[in-house]
């Protein structure tokens, strides 16, 4: 009786081959730095200011993209900004860890253009979060803690206001308060609001904000086909605010994917198919 030969069991190198490609997708999503561009503006917004650029930066939790972050330096130079808005979670450990690395990153950033900030809720809860703010006033950020300035271009401005994150000071000027004080100061002038947190536009479209620059959802963590991502903070499973613009009335809410990543605990969760994410932002009346 002849034996049937014997078949090689293939399936130990398909697994291979399915692990490898997994890491790579792993890899690239969590180290390659990507540049998305949007419009924001309308007709309150003054002429002067079109064409007017941002660059956006969320979530960095202190992590580093090539030597002296010279992929992201690269990145946020290459939008050309007239100011860099960063959205919070800057940092999110020990000062002695990451106090080098903000000292190193700021500086690059500020000689490309003014750089704006406001905190996230990590800053708070690595504990020296007044600290982080005079390290960055050091180095001429403008620090906004539930306040606001003007910028002007040619013959007219905007307002440029910052709220703290809520894992702030428990007595801190609530939003309500902050933009009825730019509306007396600055009445129909064009607001554009820095905040961490991407889940109050209901909010930030009440009180007639024109736009918002926020972060927090890291893009939903996995941004599978057909969803806004799978999981973000204070949204749980598929969430719905977690990149690109989002409106209601007469308010632009622009949710940037971040840059960093995210724990549960003590355990680091990739980014799959979400890559660190530079937000260029054109305004224009159109």
């Amino acid at each position: 009786m002849s034996q049937r030969p014997h078949k090689r069991r293939r399936w130990p190198w398909v697994l291979l081959v399915l692990i490898l490609i997994f890491a790579v997708i792993v890899i690239d999503g969590n180290t390659r730095v990507v540049t998305d561009s949007f419009t924001l503006g309308g007709r309150a917004l003054p002429e002067e200011f079109e064409g007017f650029r941002i660059a956006h930066l969320s979530d960095l939790h202190a992590s580093t993209f090539g030597k002296n972050n010279e992929r992201l330096i690269s990145a946020v130079r290459e939008v050309r900004p007239d100011i860099i808005c960063v959205t919070g979670d800057l940092v999110d450990g020990e000062r002695s860890e990451q106090e080098p690395w903000v000292r190193e990153l700021i500086p690059a950033l500020t000689a490309i253009a003014p750089v704006y900030y406001v905190s996230g809720n990590h800053e708070w809860a690595a504990g020296w979060a007044r600290d982080l703010f005079s390290i960055l006033r050091e180095y001429g950020v403008t620090v906004l803690r539930n306040e606001f300035v003007t910028f002007g271009r040619g013959d007219d401005y905007i307002v440029i206001a910052g709220m703290d994150d809520p894992n702030g000071l428990r007595d801190q000027k609530t939003p309500e308060r902050v933009v009825e004080e730019i509306r007396s100061d600055h009445p129909g002038k064009y607001i554009l609001m820095l905040y961490h947190r991407d889940t109050e536009l209901d909010m930030w479209a009440e009180l007639g904000v024109d736009a918002v620059l926020c972060g927090h959802a890291h893009g939903g963590l996995v941004r599978l086909p057909f969803t806004d991502g799978l999981v973000a903070p204070g949204q749980g499973l598929f969430p719905t605010w977690t990149a690109g613009i989002y409106e209601q009335g007469g308010t632009q809410m622009l949710v940037s994917r971040g840059l960093g990543g995210a724990h549960a605990g003590f355990l680091p969760l990739p980014r799959i198919f979400n890559n660190p994410e530079v937000v260029s932002i054109t305004l224009s009346r159109g």
